[in-house]
């Protein structure tokens, strides 16, 4: 399958490039199931497939990294502009065969639960994508036309192409397909039925993640034999085929790559592992070249001139992360020699003195920052977020005026969760200090989205360039 290339022009050209959206009414529908079986099939056909998470989520697009074997990426419309938002799709797809898109909760919801923007529909909007409704068929029969009728007609640009039915068996299949092809324009896809033998557990409002599964690979090969038998890949194909062609304009790239390019290790294993891959390649384009280490097993920092500690589940882990004294002792020997630093959520909690697990036990971890952390039952706080420093607050990777945008997600609590910063939650305008900012370090429980603020990431790779000049000097000078 060959894409299409039409008007083209050294400036602005079309691009058409086959697309489609998984959305539903609602959360807990069955997106990512189907998403991931779809992929699956879909790599069956030797199709190339890019895939994308709609939204600030960092573990679908595991699921979709785990089916596919490449990165997938997050589209969203909060953290980009519309313009932005689109060229990151033509650029990371303009190659594919196929881009799926999964939504985030309900089609409609967005900002602060009553706006349209950073919604699922926001997304099939501004990128022109058809959309795949999940409608969870459990208990209904003729109910579910009204139902997805009224999804199709709240916007008349709601873009609904068609239908698959999950959880319906395959007998009550052809009636509910009967009733809901009376709605003009509206193709029935094809049905999952219960299976039961798929135990995908959650945690915090999403699922765990696949190296979490046990048989994950066998269970994905389930779902994909069952869509082989009970979805029409062609009609699929067909509504993919028929998105409209994109404008794509040539731009510069802005990044650099002249010089030494310093080095950043990456935490990345089973207790930090929430990273937006749109991060990493923009530090790349930044200069800078990405060493990934393990904190529970790794007994050493790799030879590095940044450190990026992500976000994760360290409160899971917090016994062998503790144990572990060798690589506590290096990442708090790099902080204290003023090793550029960016933490987020779980590397936070990482850094403080005490972080307690699910059953309340303390463990000591690398003490760079004060701060004891516990869990708490209910969630401390969630959804987006735009950080800006404090009037007079300390030097660091954000400048006076500048904002940065982001996500928080957590059921931890510390006892010092730093004030250089404020942030400022969308449409209700609720602020709150958090962050520790020092010339070398800045973090705190926000999630940053770099391409947000480009600047942000420059600045940082930067420090870590300065940082290793500084360190080559000081080698030569011994």
């Amino acid at each position: 399958m060959q894409n299409r290339v039409t008007e083209p022009s050294a400036s602005d050209r079309k691009i058409r490039i086959p697309r489609i959206l998984i959305a539903a009414p609602k959360s807990g529908s069955g997106k990512t199931l189907v998403t991931v079986g779809l992929l699956a099939l879909l790599k069956r056909r030797e199709l190339s497939i890019t895939s994308f998470k709609c939204g600030p989520d960092y573990i679908d697009p595991m699921f979709h990294r785990a089916v596919l074997g490449i990165p997938s990426g997050n589209l969203d419309s909060y953290f980009t502009s519309e313009s932005e938002t689109r060229e990151r799709l033509l650029i990371a797809s303009e190659h594919s065969d196929m881009v799926v898109m999964e939504g985030v909760m309900g089609y409609y919801d967005g900002l602060g639960g009553t706006e349209l923007q950073a919604s699922s529909y926001d997304l099939s909007r501004i990128t022109e994508t058809p959309v795949i409704l999940v409608m969870d068929g459990r208990g209904m029969s003729r109910s579910v036309v009204p139902l997805v009728q009224g999804m199709m007609q709240y916007r008349a640009d709601a873009r609904i192409k068609g239908v698959i039915l999950n959880r319906v068996s395959a007998s009550a299949f052809p009636l509910m397909r009967r009733c809901l092809e009376e709605i003009p324009g509206l193709r029935v896809l094809g049905y999952v039925p219960p299976m039961p033998q798929l135990k995908w557990g959650s945690r915090h409002l999403g699922l765990i993640s696949p190296e979490e599964i046990s048989d994950f690979r066998r269970d994905v090969e389930l779902l994909a034999d069952q869509l082989e038998e009970s979805l029409s890949l062609p009609a699929l194909l067909a509504i993919g085929n028929g998105a409209a062609p994109l404008g794509k304009k040539s731009v510069p790239d802005a990044g650099k790559r002249t010089g030494e390019k310093p080095r950043i290790a990456v935490a990345r294993d089973e207790a930090f592992s929430f990273y937006y891959e749109e991060n990493l390649a923009l530090l790349r384009r930044c200069g800078a070249e990405l060493l990934f280490f393990s904190p529970l097993r790794d007994s050493a920092l790799p030879e590095a001139d940044g450190l990026l500690l992500g976000g994760g589940y360290p409160e899971l882990f917090a016994g062998a992360l503790s144990e572990n004294r060798s690589m506590r002792r290096a990442i708090l020997s790099a902080v204290s020699g003023k090793m550029p630093v960016l933490a987020e959520c779980g590397g936070f909690l990482y850094l403080q003195e005490e972080l307690r697990d699910a059953n309340g036990v303390p463990h000591p971890m690398v003490g760079a920052l004060p701060g004891k952390v516990h869990l708490e039952e209910r969630m401390q706080r969630f959804g987006y977020l735009e950080l800006r420093r404090k009037e007079g607050g300390a030097e660091d990777y954000l400048q006076p005026g500048e904002r940065i945008r982001g996500h928080e997600f957590h059921y931890c609590e510390s006892t010092h969760n730093g004030e250089d910063c404020v942030a400022v939650k969308p449409v209700s305008g609720r602020s709150w200090t958090c962050m520790v900012c020092r010339q070398n370090l800045m973090a705190g429980f926000p999630h940053l989205y770099y391409p947000s603020n480009p600047k942000f990431a420059q600045r940082f790779v930067d420090r870590c360039s300065a940082y290793r000049a500084s360190r080559l000097r000081r080698e030569q000078a011994t």
